[in-house]
């Protein structure tokens, strides 16, 4: 029933020193030194031996269903597995669909995310896809919404994209608004996640949108914000205005193209943008396609969780930023852009989600809701198909 954390350099994502950390259940209870398990109800004790210890992560866009098929059904990719979530530090995800919204199901996805609650992590989803109008579970973006508990959003809607339905500001607006509304009645972020494909000025259909409505422009979460460098360069002037989301998994495969996440994070800092609207996540389980100049498919590789840790380590050791501003845009900022209850930060009442690193912010051990997933290297639970 109670685990205690000893010797934790805990970043909350904020620096506090070496402290113990006191877990009943699911839940953190006590943050201070010397704190001894209760008597008499046993308990567990884990030693991080002055490591850091961070908040688990929180991986806002992966396909955990699975997704792809842009190469044919050969080329469909596989569901998330829990270890490769683990691994990559990673307690909670937030499924979407992507490209394939005719021959898969938004119901999978949710399947999915309540397996891998089952399984002892923490799981949401948006409803939709790429496409304009998008799929649906109950008919209705906003039902979907207000009435599913895991359904926080809709997305991911793709624009400026040779796969996007290209929506008019109007059907822009249209679903924006429901998914408001939705979100509004089921006490949800109602956020709608935009896919940022390669064409020229892709923000211009979220402008188009807000300037014709009253809509917000943190009423949009758009994602691949670092695809290429005209994207880029156009997020350091949206980022002051709204959210920017920054896709971790496709870097290795496309360094010509892409700009680093950990050195885009410095980057749009220092361009202005607020920490606070800028997230990272992995797009893993979804495929990276590559595209020659007549769109026809020549390369398809897939991501994976740890894309994330592995780029705060960067931003950290490579980009030099502090790891308590590294942290955030895997921690406290998706947690507050998508309203996750108790998640993104190491604080008492919230869920006991950890990860202790090593002195090189490799994962050494995870806890998720209190449960020890892995625990110096070793990983002590597994999905039903790992």
């Amino acid at each position: 029933m109670f685990l205690v954390i000893k010797n934790a350099d805990l970043f909350s994502p904020a620096p506090n020193g070496i402290t113990d950390i006191l877990i009943a259940g699911t839940r953190i209870v006590a943050i201070e030194r010397g704190l001894p398990v209760p008597e008499g109800f046993g308990g567990e004790v884990l030693d991080a031996g002055g490591g850091p210890v961070i908040p688990g992560l929180i991986d806002a866009h992966v396909h955990i269903a699975g997704g792809g098929g842009e190469g044919g059904p050969a080329t469909r990719t596989p569901e998330l597995r829990l270890t490769d979530m683990i691994a990559g530090g990673v307690t909670t995800v937030v499924g979407c669909l992507g490209t394939d919204g005719f021959t898969r199901s938004v119901e999978s996805v949710l399947m999915k995310a309540k397996a891998l609650r089952a399984e002892g992590v923490s799981a949401w989803l948006y409803t939709g896809a790429y496409q304009v109008p998008p799929p649906t579970i109950t008919g209705e973006i906003g039902r979907d919404i207000a009435l599913i508990e895991e359904v926080v959003g809709v997305g991911e809607i793709a624009v400026s994209d040779h796969r996007s339905s290209v929506p008019s500001p109007q059907e822009l607006i249209r679903i924006a608004e429901h998914a408001r509304v939705g979100g509004m009645l089921g006490g949800k972020a109602g956020v709608v996640n935009v896919h940022l494909g390669d064409a020229a000025d892709p923000f211009r259909p979220i402008h188009a949108a807000v300037e014709a409505s009253e809509l917000n422009y943190k009423q949009f979460l758009p994602t691949h914000c670092n695809r290429n460098r005209w994207i880029f360069e156009d997020a350091k002037e949206y980022g002051v205005l709204g959210w920017v989301d920054l896709t971790a998994a496709s870097y290795p495969y496309f360094p010509d193209e892409e700009i680093k996440p950990s050195r885009a994070i410095a980057d749009l800092l220092r361009a202005g943008v607020p920490l606070s609207n800028i997230t990272m996540t992995s797009d893993a389980c979804g495929s990276l396609p590559g595209y020659d100049s007549e769109g026809n498919l020549e390369r398809l590789e897939m991501g994976l969780p740890s894309s994330v840790i592995r780029e705060i380590r960067d931003a950290v050791f490579q980009d030099k930023l502090d790891l308590e501003t590294a942290l955030a845009v895997a921690t406290v900022n998706p947690a507050a852009v998508l309203k996750l209850p108790r998640k993104g930060a190491v604080a008492v009442g919230n869920d006991a989600d950890l990860v202790v690193l090593t002195k090189e912010l490799e994962v050494s051990s995870v806890i998720a809701n209190g449960q020890i997933m892995m625990q110096d290297g070793e990983m002590l639970r597994k999905g039903a198909y790992d």
